[in-house]
């Protein structure tokens, strides 16, 4: 029964550990504000085959990225 003891002790020691090493890592009161959020770039609308690429390829849309799979 001692080592079972002794093993559940350790492992609440580890977990402890871990939770303050994980506490370390984030910002606290004196660090830096995080910055604002980024808002997600969105295409108007889905490119016709003749269009150029949005991939910046210089090939049409329908040579690229719009290329059927098979």
């Amino acid at each position: 029964m001692g080592k079972d003891r002794d093993h559940s002790s350790q492992r609440f020691h580890d977990r402890e550990q871990r939770a303050k090493d994980y506490q370390k890592q984030l910002p606290g009161e004196d660090d830096a504000p995080l910055p604002p959020p980024v808002e997600p770039i969105k295409a108007d609308e889905n490119p016709d085959r003749n269009d150029p690429c949005s991939c910046g390829s210089g090939k049409k849309f329908k040579k690229c990225c719009g290329k059927a799979g098979g």
